[in-house]
């Protein structure tokens, strides 16, 4: 169980550990500030990065209003180092939050648009590119130096989380891997899977049309829970397992379902969804107070009764990754 934050953060990094051993692809990590869950991530991300070999891991993801973009690129590139190039970091203009103006009391703006802008500083400032003129003799040079360290590959390892088919149409135009959860801030009166299947296809669209010649990736967030036991039961077994609409930031939003159940009902189900198969990469929040244990219980259960079902092998990448993040 989690009693502390100490136990929060070591936890975290005991079940990427198994997670490696399991055979799961990634282990990402959610990023909220002023709540009890994990709020600096890259010390984690190192942490987890000197104790696996294979995983990829990374964050679902950065508010960039509460970053400095030169300070974050210095972490990053750290983390990236010490993990052998695995790190995939998504990174975002924020999510709701407790914190009234919350980027504020970290001395920072709360306009979208210098999230945008603080993100392309941090991507040139990963590429290489000279931010700041060199000193010569006490005044600036024509000379511009890049911050250090640096990490090759990582400037190609940036995800945008989007949370509606234009900011993923935006992503795409920019050349950033689209991170798409378990919430839209708009509305069409369809199925979750059916519009966030749309927002990927126009995402893909718009990655063709700007010319990038890399692979654009996809992943998707699902709450996956299979019941097995009546412990499972208790904790889990009321939810309705329906997509849920509401007002949030402003906008009439839709709530991607849950799936939870038996391990075969889930499989069958999640097979079905146009998304996770429209995606490269599913993933999966496990819960944050039930311990270690628990969740590598369920993430075996996990990649031995469900994940075959959308294409997912031990050792391989095919159609869809499986990635366990931690909420």
């Amino acid at each position: 169980m989690t009693h502390s934050a100490a136990d929060a953060l070591r936890q975290t990094v005991e079940l990427a550990v198994a997670a490696e051993e399991i055979g799961i692809d990634g282990a990402f990590v959610r990023v909220h500030h002023f709540a009890r869950q994990l709020s600096s991530p890259f010390p984690l991300l190192a942490a987890i990065g000197v104790r696996t070999s294979r995983i990829e891991i990374g964050t679902g993801v950065i508010d960039m209003r509460y970053e400095n973009p030169l300070y974050m690129a210095e972490d990053a590139a750290a983390a990236d180092l010490l993990a052998g190039g695995r790190l995939q970091l998504g990174v975002s203009r924020g999510s709701p939050e407790p914190a009234w103006r919350g980027a504020e009391a970290f001395g920072y703006s709360l306009d979208p648009d210098e999230a945008r802008a603080k993100t392309e500083l941090f991507r040139a400032a990963i590429a290489g590119a000279g931010v700041v003129a060199a000193d010569v003799g006490g005044g600036p040079g024509s000379a511009m130096l890049a911050v250090q360290p640096q990490a090759p590959g990582l400037a190609e390892r940036i995800w945008w989380g989007a949370g509606s088919r234009q900011t993923a149409v935006w992503a795409g135009e920019q050349g950033m891997h689209l991170m798409s959860s378990t919430l839209l801030l708009e509305d069409t009166q369809v199925p979750f899977d059916q519009l966030q299947a749309e927002q990927i296809r126009m995402f893909r669209e718009a990655w063709a049309k700007a010319g990038h010649e890399r692979e654009p990736r996809v992943s998707v967030g699902r709450s996956v829970i299979p019941i097995k036991s009546d412990f499972d039961r208790r904790l889990f077994g009321a939810d309705a397992n329906e997509d849920q609409v509401g007002w949030l930031d402003g906008a009439i939003s839709r709530f991607g379902r849950t799936y939870t159940g038996e391990p075969e009902r889930i499989a069958t189900e999640l097979a079905r969804d146009q998304a996770v198969a429209a995606a490269d990469t599913l993933l999966l929040t496990v819960p944050s107070q039930l311990g270690v244990d628990y969740n590598v219980a369920m993430l075996e259960t996990i990649a031995n009764e469900i994940a075959p079902a959308i294409g997912w092998q031990r050792g391989e990448r095919p159609a869809s990754a499986v990635a366990a993040g931690r909420d």
